[in-house]
C-alpha cells in the first residue's frame, strides 16, 4: 500500500523532518517560547515522534502515544511555553508532514494508464495517509 511506503520514507527522511521542524520553531514568531528549549531535547522529541510515525498512526489511542505527547506538553509547560504555542508547534508539525506528503507522494513512481493518469489506487493511498496524519494531531 502507497500510504506504508510513504510512512517509511517519512521515518526514513525524520532526521531531515526533525530538523526542518526544529527550526521552524525557533525561528517563528509564534513559537518564541522553544527558544528556551535545548535543541538537543526538542530535536529528540520531535524525531520520536516522525521516526515512529507508523506506530503512532497505526494505534493513535494507545498508552504510549498519549503517554507520549502529555510528556512532551507537560515539559514544554514546565518550560513556562503558552498552550497556545504547543498547539502552534503541533500545527507546524502537522503541516510539515502534509507537505512532505505532498511534495514526495512518488507520483512519479506509480503506474500510470493512458499517459498521464494517476491510477485511482495510488491516490486513494495520498489522500488516505494525509487523512490519517490529519487525523491523528486533531482527534
Amino acid at each position: 500500500m502507497i500510504s506504508a511506503q510513504l510512512i517509511e520514507l517519512i521515518e526514513l527522511h525524520a532526521e531531515q523532518l526533525t530538523r526542518d521542524v526544529a527550526r521552524d520553531l525557533v525561528t517563528n514568531p509564534r513559537t518564541i517560547g522553544f527558544r528556551r528549549v535545548r535543541s538537543e531535547d526538542l530535536e529528540r522529541r520531535l524525531f520520536q515522534i516522525l521516526h515512529d510515525l507508523g506506530t503512532w498512526i497505526g494505534e493513535p489511542r494507545n498508552a504510549r502515544v498519549q503517554t507520549e505527547f502529555s510528556d512532551w506538553g507537560r515539559r514544554r509547560f514546565d518550560q513556562g511555553i503558552a498552550l497556545s504555542e504547543i498547539l502552534y508547534a503541533v500545527l507546524v508539525l502537522k503541516n510539515t508532514l502534509r507537505r512532505y506528503i505532498r511534495d514526495n507522494g512518488l507520483i512519479d513512481d506509480v503506474p500510470r494508464l493512458l499517459g498521464d493518469y494517476v491510477l485511482p489506487l495510488h491516490l486513494h493511498g495520498l489522500m488516505d495517509l494525509n487523512t490519517q496524519v490529519s487525523e491523528f494531531f486533531e482527534p
